[in-house]
This record gives C-alpha cells, sequence and structure tokens, in this order.
C-alpha cells in the first residue's frame, strides 16, 4: 500500500475536544494552587518580619535538616522539650521546670511584671493595691477575637465599596487589579479589614456602610444648605422622608437656581465632585431677557475676564431654534453664581437658571421638588469618575 505523502497525520493527531477541556482545568487548578501558595508564602513573611525572625523558605531548607528537624522531641505546641532524668519518656514539663530556676523571665512577661511591680502599687489613700498586668493574654485574646470578626473577604470589601459586584470583584481580584498594602492579592477571599489600604486599578477605595445618594429636582426659593440661622427653607427640609441618615448637598445652587442637586453622606465623594481639578461638567439651561447674540455665544466660548479671574464655557448654544432668549451652556468650572455673571458681564438679565445634568445625573422623571434615590451603576460612574463628564484634554479632543 502506497505510504501518504499529505499533511494528513497533523490533523490526525490533533487533541480532542475532552483533552483540550481537561488540559484547560488543569492549568486553572494549577494557577489557583499557585497563587494560594503565593499568598500562603507572603503572610508568612509578614508574621515572620512582625516577630523579628528571618523567614526560611521550607522549599529552599535541605532533606538533611528536614529530617534533623523532626527527630527532636516537641511539645503539643511544637515546642523543643528536655528528656526527664530515670525511666519514661521526656515530657515538655521537665524543660520547663528546669530552665524555670536558671532563666531570667523575659522582659515584659508576667512573671517579670510580678517579680518587679507586683504588690508595689498604691492608691490615694496610702493603701497597697493589687497590680494590674498591662499585656493580660485574656484582653489579647479579646482583642484578636474583634480582630477576627471584623475581617471579611477581599472580593466582598471591593463589591461594597460600590466599585462592582462580587463576582466582577473576584475577578478583578484573579486578575491582579486589586492591591492590599502595596501588595498584589490574586486571592478573592483574602481577609481584609477597614485598616489596611486596598487599591483597585491604583484607585483607593473604602467600605462604605449606610451610604445614601439622593438626587433632589430642586425648586425655586429653597437654600442649598443644611440650615439656615433665618429660618428659611432649605433642601433638606424637602427630603424629611428619604431617610434617617444624615445627608448634605454637593455643592450649591443659588436660591432662585432651579434643577439637579446630589445629596449624600459620602464626604469623600462629594470632596470629588465639587474639587475644582476634576472638572466635572455641569450643563445649564438659561433663560434671558432679550436674545443673544451669536457674537456674545462665542466671547463666552472663547472666554471673558471676571472680577475673579478669567473663564471659558466648554460649548454653548441656543436651547430653542424659536426664540433665541434661551441658551444651553456647558462649563465645568465650579466658582460662585458663574453663570450668572457670566451673562451679566455681557449686559444681559438672567430671568431663570436651571440646572439640567450635573456629572452622569440628569433631572429625567424627577419632577420639580422630588426626589429618588441613585442606582448601583449610577454611584459606581461617580465614584470612579467616569470619563463622559470630565473634561476632555486637548490631546483627547483634537484625536
Amino acid at each position: 500500500m502506497q505510504k501518504r505523502t499529505d499533511n494528513f497525520s497533523k490533523f490526525a493527531e490533533k487533541k480532542k475536544g475532552a483533552a483540550i477541556k481537561e488540559a484547560y482545568r488543569q492549568e486553572k487548578r494549577k494557577n489557583k494552587a499557585d497563587a494560594r501558595a503565593a499568598g500562603e508564602e507572603m503572610r508568612a513573611r509578614k508574621k515572620a518580619k512582625a516577630r523579628g525572625e528571618e523567614y526560611i523558605d521550607p522549599k529552599k531548607v535541605s532533606a538533611p535538616q528536614r529530617e534533623a528537624a523532626s527527630d527532636k522531641p516537641t511539645s503539643r505546641a511544637g515546642r523543643p522539650v528536655t528528656a526527664a532524668k530515670g525511666p519514661g519518656r521526656p515530657t515538655a514539663g521537665a524543660g520547663r521546670t528546669a530552665a524555670a530556676g536558671s532563666e531570667k523571665p523575659a522582659a515584659g512577661s508576667y512573671k517579670a511584671f510580678k517579680n518587679e511591680k507586683g504588690g508595689s502599687q498604691s492608691n490615694k489613700a496610702g493603701k497597697p493595691v493589687k497590680a494590674t498586668y498591662p499585656g493580660n493574654p485574656m484582653d489579647a485574646d479579646k482583642k484578636d477575637a474583634t480582630t477576627r470578626e471584623s475581617l471579611i473577604p477581599l472580593n466582598k470589601y471591593v463589591a461594597h465599596s460600590g466599585v462592582c459586584g462580587r463576582r466582577e470583584a473576584a475577578e478583578l481580584v484573579k486578575e491582579g487589579k486589586v492591591t492590599v498594602n502595596g501588595d498584589k492579592i490574586f486571592e478573592p477571599g483574602y481577609k481584609v479589614s477597614q485598616a489596611d489600604k486596598i487599591l483597585v486599578k491604583g484607585k483607593p477605595i473604602f467600605l462604605q456602610r449606610n451610604s445614601v445618594y439622593i438626587l433632589l429636582n430642586k425648586p425655586k426659593d429653597y437654600l442649598t444648605t443644611a440650615s439656615d440661622p433665618q429660618g428659611r427653607k432649605t433642601v433638606l427640609d424637602l427630603i424629611k422622608s428619604a431617610t434617617p441618615e444624615r445627608v448634605y448637598p454637593v455643592g450649591r445652587l443659588d436660591r432662585n437656581t432651579t434643577g439637579v442637586l446630589l445629596l449624600t453622606n459620602d464626604g469623600e465623594l462629594a470632596q470629588k465632585l465639587t474639587h475644582p481639578s476634576f472638572e466635572v461638567k455641569k450643563i445649564y439651561e438659561v433663560t434671558l431677557d432679550k436674545p443673544v447674540t451669536k457674537k456674545d455665544l462665542d466671547s463666552i466660548v472663547s472666554g471673558i475676564t471676571l472680577e475673579d479671574g478669567f473663564v471659558a464655557a466648554d460649548s454653548v448654544g441656543y436651547a430653542d431654534s424659536k426664540s433665541k432668549n434661551v441658551v444651553g451652556i456647558e462649563i465645568h468650572s465650579g466658582r460662585n453664581r458663574i453663570v450668572r455673571r457670566i451673562f451679566e458681564h455681557l449686559g444681559y438679565d438672567v430671568k431663570a437658571l436651571d440646572r439640567v445634568m450635573f456629572a452622569n445625573l440628569t433631572k429625567k422623571n424627577v419632577e420639580r421638588s422630588k426626589w429618588r434615590f441613585l442606582n448601583d451603576k449610577e454611584v459606581r460612574l461617580l465614584k470612579f469618575m467616569n470619563k463622559s463628564f470630565l473634561r476632555k484634554n486637548k490631546s483627547e479632543a483634537n484625536a
């Protein structure tokens, strides 16, 4: 029979679907085991460093050293023991008893405290009182138990910080995009606490408990403040029934300015949204006393100089094709009464000012004086400063 000379053999030797799946599963198991081992090694190194000891890698210990270590008798706690005199097996107590008479108690131990200070303390009346050991082991155990209870899995911490859902958080951890105290962690179940410094994609996150985010469509004649000494109406009067948590407005709207206003108890997010360096987008609809000329619109975009410095809008245009008295303006500046002052500088009188967008939030389906809670997606976009509502760099705009 003539031997085949074509390349059919490479197809015949190709792995079947089941073999490919099994190889993939084995590789996945190996990656998980490697990540787990790396995590255990990292924790062992930190524990050794905290104890002031040198970390010894078990993989680098030779076989004779392991055998010599295994031949030494140890107690249940793993401590080496000294052989007792006479027949019988060695006991841990014998070693400790022999050493007790010759060795000095370690500094900071309970025995050292008892020998030095026990019974030497007295109260104001001069009567002796029992000294209290500051390092009581019972207190330490209680503290450790409290610490253990406050620990939560890393993926749960990320999810409860408002970044994403629990499953997406686990994937972020596995991909190495989460660091804890400067170390990359690949185990979603790695235990962390609020004291740890945790970063996701280089950005710090914080565990939020009972965080509240309310969008209000502010009406006229309400002050954007938590309280007013003159007893005037404030925006908090409109959301009294919303939450028992103490919330406050993010930024300010004038008493006669209406539109989108965010209220929250998340101080970190409020600081980000109001800080000038983030340049969060705001869109206003302005009603004026007379038609706005095209020349003035161009001046607003190119920039004008006010008493507190130069300012330029990102974009401006007629909001109504039939009337040139109504103008829409997009601006990132957060200076006080900036929109009103721009038009007043050009000789216009602002009859009505309505904020229709703040960051990624609009007043859609929210009637005047009404409010609603933000959904999870809106909160995530705000926290991670989505590029859609931040000022674009000139290089990005020209691209």
